[in-house]
């Protein structure tokens, strides 16, 4: 049985490396991409509405998956973490508006918290890559 190769994908979080994870694994046709907050870009703040840091989270996990050789419409399946159900709809609408065109099947869960206090919203996504 031939041994799939491994590719990964980083997006320069400071928790990468200390906590000793990637942003993305590709093996085969399949993509992973981490949980990713909305972390924002180097000399930039912190988005304050959940629409905002929605869209910042989907165009890292997008970066990630095409820096694996995929794209957007090849995602299969998102898992959004948000701090209060009033966030729903506008990280709803973003979630839309990043992923729509896949149309994934897609889990929303209110979470006490995540990592960082000003966070409202952290999502993992998965890829199948079409050939």
């Amino acid at each position: 049985m031939a041994r799939m190769t491994r590719e990964y994908a980083g997006s320069g979080s400071p928790y990468e490396d200390r906590y000793g994870f990637s942003r993305g694994v590709r093996i085969g046709d399949r993509i992973e991409v981490a949980g990713t907050a909305p972390i924002p870009p180097p000399g930039k703040t912190l988005a304050s509405s959940a629409y905002e840091q929605m869209l910042r989270c989907g165009e890292i996990a997008i970066g990630a998956i095409e820096s694996l050789g995929g794209t957007a419409r090849d995602v299969v399946r998102t898992r959004m973490f948000i701090t209060d159900p009033e966030y729903a709809d506008e990280i709803g609408r973003a979630h839309r508006e990043v992923f729509g065109a896949a149309a994934p099947a897609a889990t929303m869960v209110v979470v006490a918290a995540l990592l960082e206090p000003g966070w409202k919203v952290e999502i993992e996504v998965e890829a199948v890559v079409s050939t």
